[in-house]
């Protein structure tokens, strides 16, 4: 990896390990990146091209039958945190016809009357792409457990089968990457007065996201428990401080990076005579 700014790889610096606590995660810091936002901006533009031709190596590798590999990121965070930009930003950096993008909202009454799994599993990347997931079943242990929509018995059961899944998406050849953009709240309180400020932004606004502020310190700690119940080695999450948005988007990159390079896809070889082609093509 590029090195002129990073000190600490991301994958590492990040990673939810045992002991972590979220409360000691200071939003506005930029750990392992010693460069500030005009370094970091233009990093990003500069490790593009390596993610973008690591994820077309893994998409042609397993068109030719050569990769059954793929990626998954999701995306978990309190509104406003920047997810939108991780899409746009980072994965947006990359062939569309790579990707599969999934966006989780409140399920329906057809996804209710499933485990809550099964709408998530109809979403996994196919081999040879990165999936993402803005918001996933993680929704189900946090707005859960914080807006009681389970009890805790459910909650309880849900961590468990949460953790066989990922386990099973693992082995099947799907490297997991589960970000949380941290934010601060008032950060958040920030960047909801200026959707409301900018009539542009208006459409971006919903007022349930203030109902949900109330819950701060319950979503704190619903997401702890998470941390502590589903970081696992197969599927480990990684907390990004993110009131710096050009630090949550570089460091997301160069996590994605990482899950690529660990799958090290390789340009799939021909299947025709590259020489005897070129005769051909050179006598049409």
């Amino acid at each position: 990896m590029a090195t002129h700014a990073w000190t600490t790889e991301p994958a590492e610096l990040l990673r939810v390990d045992e002991g972590f606590s979220l409360a000691d995660v200071d939003a506005d810091s930029h750990p392992g990146f010693d460069g500030g936002k005009a370094t970091g901006t233009a990093l990003l533009g500069a490790r593009e091209q390596r993610l973008d031709e690591l994820q077309e190596r893994l998409f042609a590798a397993s068109r030719m039958g050569d990769g059954h590999d793929a990626v998954l990121l999701v995306l978990q965070a309190m509104d406003t945190a920047g997810k939108g930009g991780i899409v746009r930003h980072v994965v947006g950096g990359v062939d569309p016809q790579g990707v599969d993008f999934a966006a989780f909202k409140a399920p329906t009454e057809e996804e209710l009357a499933h485990d809550f799994l099964w709408r998530v599993e109809r979403r996994l990347p196919r081999q040879g792409m990165i999936g993402v997931f803005d918001r996933s079943h993680y929704e189900d242990v946090l707005i859960g457990r914080v807006r009681g929509l389970a009890d805790e018995a459910e909650i309880e059961r849900r961590y468990g089968a949460i953790n066989d899944f990922e386990r099973r998406i693992a082995a099947s050849g799907t490297r997991i990457v589960k970000v949380m953009l941290h934010i601060s709240r008032d950060e958040q309180r920030e960047r909801l007065a200026e959707r409301l400020d900018r009539p542009d932004k208006h459409w971006k606004y919903n007022p349930g996201d203030v109902d949900e502020r109330m819950h701060w310190d319950d979503y704190m700690a619903a997401y702890q428990t998470v941390f502590e119940r589903t970081s696992t080695p197969e599927a480990p999450w990684y907390v990004v401080p993110a009131n710096r948005k050009w630090y949550a988007r570089l460091a997301v990159q160069e996590l994605l990076i990482d899950a690529l390079e660990d799958i090290d896809p390789q340009w799939p070889a021909a299947d025709f005579d590259v020489e005897v082609e070129k005769k051909r093509l050179a006598a049409s």
